[in-house]
């Protein structure tokens, strides 16, 4: 398994790296990685099987796919930035005083952590450096970081060890940010240990509730995390689509519009 891990992390790698670069060489990136060629040759086909990078005789292209790639912490945070504050604002009425709270990472997921800073009597567990950042000084609320290795773009703790304290958990209410939003297709992210991080998440929790601004629905990210079955409620601002609102709605996710 922790091989399969390593190998799902590579390609992931290889992704940025081309996106970085444009183009590279099977050499090139077998020695950036301390893998064999014939191990590089096997993650670029597999790659492109699914359309996310172009093989070239001894190397391959970036594709830059939007879904291959995920935005900085800095650069989602003036996105849709009025919005996810009336997204936290709506998530933070749902809370009640005495409930654990697992807080995903993300800017929408950071807007509710601000509005927690005048809480008391909650339980907070979370994987995000900057909810951590934020909530460290509050003495009334007890705070629990995952652990974990930290994706600097993020500031998000992921990994095995992450992984392993969640499985040991149970939450009342998880607020999750996600990249993608699809009918069909369900939630998924562009990283591959963070969809890793949010399975265990909505494992963990009583009630998943869905924070994310109206740009994500509809739209669907490299890596697969859960159905929209797994989510309870979502709370989005009112550019949603109202046909998508509608089909979520019939598959059993209460939808939110702020």
């Amino acid at each position: 398994m922790i091989v399969a891990m390593f190998a799902e992390e590579r390609k992931q790698q290889i992704l940025h790296y081309l996106a970085q670069q444009d183009r590279a060489s099977v050499g090139e990136l077998s020695e950036a990685f301390d893998v064999s060629e014939v191990t590089i040759r096997r993650d670029l086909k597999e790659l492109e099987q699914e359309g996310l990078l172009r093989r070239t005789h001894g190397g391959a292209l970036s594709n830059r796919t939007e879904t291959a790639f995920e935005p900085s912490m800095i650069e989602k945070e003036s996105a849709y930035a009025e919005e996810k504050e009336r997204i936290a604002q709506q998530a933070y009425a749902l809370i009640q005083p005495g409930e654990t709270l697992l807080l995903d990472s993300g800017t929408t997921v950071h807007a509710l952590a601000r509005l927690l800073l005048s809480s008391e009597g909650v339980k907070v567990v979370t994987n995000s450096n900057p909810v951590l950042q934020t909530l460290s000084q509050v003495e009334s609320i007890e705070l629990i970081s995952t652990g974990g290795m930290v994706r600097s773009s993020m500031q998000s703790m992921v990994g095995p060890f992450a992984e392993q304290v969640l499985q040991s958990l149970h939450v009342d209410r998880l607020f999750l940010g996600m990249n993608g939003i699809h009918l069909e297709r369900g939630l998924t992210t562009p990283h591959l240990l963070e969809a890793r991080i949010k399975q265990q998440m909505i494992q963990a929790a009583r009630e998943v509730v869905l924070l994310c601004d109206s740009s994500k629905l509809g739209q669907t990210a490299f890596t697969h995390v859960a159905p929209l079955q797994a989510v309870h409620r979502l709370i989005t601002d009112k550019g949603a689509s109202p046909d998508i609102v509608r089909e979520m709605e019939e598959q059993g996710v209460e939808v939110i519009l702020t």
